[in-house]
C-alpha cells in the first residue's frame, strides 16, 4: 500500500521514437499531462495520396480533462506541423520559444478550426506551472534553427530533461551558444531522467559548425558565373541569413522561390531572427529582369519533396522557372534517412539539364544540426541522469545512443530504448515499462484521416503495384447467356493492352463457365461478386505472376 502512495511519473512517447519525424511525447503524473512537440512527418513514396502523417492522440483523447499543455522545443515541421489537426481535438494552450510561437501563430491563423488557438511566447529560464505535478523552464541549445531550446521539467520524483534537437556549436551563426551551465547545475542537483536526442548517435566525433557552412556558400557564390539556387529547409533561418550576407559581398538580390519558405522568412524578419539590408530581396518577376550573376534564388526542396520547387525545377514541371546554361545549384542540407533516393533523383535530373550542382557529398555546404557522439557523451557525463531514454530517431540510432551511455557509465538506475507506445513509469526508487498503447500513425489525405487498418491505403498500394482490373457481368434471364450479355474485362496499369487480348478471352470463358454451372449466382449479385472475384484472381496470377485489384461489377436487370 505504501508503494502505491509514492508519486510516478509516466512517460509515454506518441511519435518520434524508432521513427524520424512525427515527435510528440506525453508526460503524465497523477490528474496532469504535458505534450512536448506536435510534429508530422512526410509520406514515404509507397503512401499514394498521402500528405502527411501525424501521430495517433486516442491517448491524450480518453484524458483531455488532463492534458494542461503542449511544449514545444523549436519551430521545425517535425515538431510543429501537427498543431493545426490535433488542437481542434485537445483545445490546450501551446507554450514555445519566440521563433516556433511566430511560426506556430502563423500557420493556426490560417486554418478555421485553430484561430482561437492560445499560443503563447516564453522566455529561457523562467518557471512556467502546469497543473499541480509540472513546473518547467526551457534552456538554450544550438540547432539548424534560431531559438531552438530544451526543458528542465520538475516533477515529485526529480527533475527530467529533455533536450530538444541540439549540437554543441561555439559558434553559432545567431551567437546564442547552448546552456551547458544549466545541464551542469541540474547534473549536480541530480536528475531523474534524461531524454536526449539520438538523430547522429552513429557519427563519431564532433558535428561542425555552421559558420563552417557561411564561408563555404560564400566562396560558391563567388565563384559562380552565373545564376546561384540554394535549397534548404523552409525554417532554417541561419542558412537564409548566410546566403542574403553573401549575396551582399558579391553584389546579388535575393528571391525566395516557395510558399512555405517565404511565409517562414516572413516571420523571421518580423521577428528580428533575420537582417535583410534594404533592396536585397527581389521579387521573382523583378530577379528575371536582372543578368543571372546578379541573382541568388533560395528554394525549398533540399529533401526531395515531391511538390517542393526544386523538385519541380528539376522535373522541367516549376511554371516560373527552368534551369539555365551556367545555372550553381547548391543543395544546402544532409538527406534524413530514407530521403537519399529522391535527393539523388533530382541531383541527377539538374545535372542533365546542365547545372552545376554543390551537396553534401562533394562540397561543405551544409552541416546538419544534431549532436555527434562526443557531444552527446558531453551532455551524459554533465547530466548524469538516474535513468536514461534516447528519443528522436530510428531504432539503431536510439541503441547506439545507449550504447555510448552504457560505455560512459551513466543512468545506473536504468537504460530504456522505447519506442511509440511504449509507457515507461518512473518512481523515485524504480523505473519499468509497464504497457504498451496504441500510437500507430495518423494519415492525412485531404479533409480526411486514415490509420494503418486503412483499407482505401491498401488498395492505393495495390493499385500502385500491379494495377486493376474491372470484371463487368451482364444482367442474366435465367441461366442462358447471349453474345451480348458476355462479361467484359478491362483493366488499367496492369499489363500492354496487347498482353490482354487473348488472356482476358480465356479469363472470360472461364467465368462463362462458371455462370452458366451456377445459376443461383444470376439470383445473388453479392455471390456473383465474390465468385467472380476469386476467379479472376487465381486465373491472373497464375498466368502472369501479378496480383491487381479486381473490381466486379454485376449489372442488374
Amino acid at each position: 500500500m505504501v508503494n502505491e502512495l509514492k508519486p510516478q511519473v509516466r512517460i509515454i512517447p506518441l511519435g518520434g521514437l524508432g521513427e524520424i519525424g512525427k515527435n510528440m511525447m506525453a508526460l503524465e503524473c497523477g490528474d496532469d499531462i504535458i505534450v512536448v512537440d506536435c510534429g508530422v512527418q512526410f509520406p514515404d513514396e509507397d503512401m499514394p495520396g498521402i500528405d502527411l502523417i501525424i501521430p495517433d492522440i486516442n491517448y491524450l483523447r480518453d484524458r483531455v480533462d488532463k492534458v494542461r499543455a503542449i511544449l514545444i522545443t523549436h519551430g521545425h515541421e517535425d515538431h510543429i506541423g501537427a498543431l493545426p489537426f490535433i488542437l481542434p481535438e485537445l483545445n490546450v494552450p501551446v507554450y514555445a520559444p519566440g521563433l516556433a510561437h511566430g511560426l506556430i501563430s502563423s500557420k493556426l491563423k490560417g486554418r478555421k478550426a485553430t484561430r482561437e488557438a492560445q499560443a503563447y511566447a516564453i522566455e529561457p529560464n523562467q518557471d512556467y506551472q502546469f497543473g499541480k505535478a509540472f513546473t518547467v523552464s526551457w534552456f538554450r541549445v544550438c540547432h539548424s534553427i534560431p531559438d531552438a531550446m530544451g526543458l528542465v521539467i520538475e516533477t515529485p520524483i526529480g527533475p527530467i530533461i529533455h533536450t530538444g534537437d541540439f549540437k554543441i556549436d561555439h559558434t553559432p551563426v545567431d551567437g546564442r551558444k547552448i546552456d551547458l551551465a544549466t545541464l551542469a547545475h541540474y547534473g549536480a542537483k541530480g536528475v531523474a531522467l534524461l531524454l536526449s536526442d539520438s538523430t547522429y548517435a552513429e557519427v563519431p566525433g564532433y558535428t561542425a559548425s555552421e559558420r563552417v557552412v557561411g564561408e563555404a556558400l560564400d566562396r560558391a557564390i563567388g565563384d559562380a558565373t552565373g545564376r546561384v539556387m540554394v535549397a534548404t529547409f523552409a525554417s532554417l533561418i541561419s542558412r537564409v541569413q548566410q546566403v542574403v550576407d553573401a549575396a551582399v559581398r558579391h553584389d546579388r538580390h535575393v528571391t525566395i522561390v516557395g510558399r512555405s519558405m517565404v511565409e517562414s522568412v516572413q516571420v523571421a524578419q518580423e521577428l528580428g531572427y533575420l537582417t535583410l539590408p534594404p533592396g536585397i530581396m527581389k521579387s521573382l518577376a523583378e530577379s528575371r529582369k536582372l543578368p543571372p550573376e546578379k541573382v541568388v534564388l533560395m528554394t525549398t526542396g533540399s529533401q526531395g519533396e515531391p511538390t517542393s520547387a526544386l523538385v519541380r525545377i528539376a522535373k522541367k514541371e516549376h511554371r516560373d522557372v527552368e534551369i539555365m546554361k551556367g545555372d550553381t545549384v547548391i543543395i544546402s542540407a544532409t538527406p534524413i534517412p530514407g530521403n537519399e533516393l529522391p535527393v539523388s533523383r533530382t541531383i541527377d535530373n539538374l545535372l542533365r539539364q546542365g547545372a552545376k550542382v554543390l551537396y553534401d557529398r562533394v562540397a561543405t555546404v551544409h552541416v546538419h544540426g544534431h549532436a555527434s557522439q562526443e557531444e552527446l557523451k558531453m551532455v551524459l557525463s554533465l547530466v548524469r541522469p538516474k535513468y536514461f531514454v534516447p528519443v528522436h530517431g530510428e531504432y539503431r540510432h536510439l541503441m547506439a545512443h545507449a550504447q555510448l551511455a552504457w560505455d560512459l557509465g551513466v543512468a545506473e538506475g536504468g537504460i530504456f530504448v522505447m519506442e511509440d507506445g511504449d509507457v515507461l513509469e518512473l518512481s523515485e526508487d524504480s523505473a519499468q515499462v509497464v504497457e504498451q498503447i496504441t500510437a500507430g500513425p495518423i494519415y492525412i489525405d485531404g479533409l480526411t484521416t486514415h490509420d494503418n487498418t486503412s483499407e482505401v491505403l491498401r488498395q492505393r498500394r495495390a493499385l500502385s503495384k500491379d494495377g486493376v482490373v474491372v470484371v463487368v457481368i451482364p444482367s442474366q434471364n435465367g441461366a442462358k447467356s447471349t453474345p451480348a450479355e458476355t462479361p467484359k474485362v478491362v483493366s488499367s496499369g496492369f499489363i500492354n493492352d496487347s498482353d490482354t487480348d487473348v488472356l482476358f478471352q480465356e479469363l472470360v470463358e472461364e467465368l462463362q463457365q462458371i455462370l452458366a454451372a451456377n445459376p443461383e449466382y444470376h439470383e445473388e449479385p453479392q455471390l456473383c461478386k465474390s465468385k467472380v472475384r476469386e476467379t479472376a484472381r487465381d486465373f491472373i496470377a497464375k498466368a502472369t505472376n501479378k496480383r491487381p485489384m479486381i473490381i466486379p461489377v454485376v449489372l442488374e436487370s
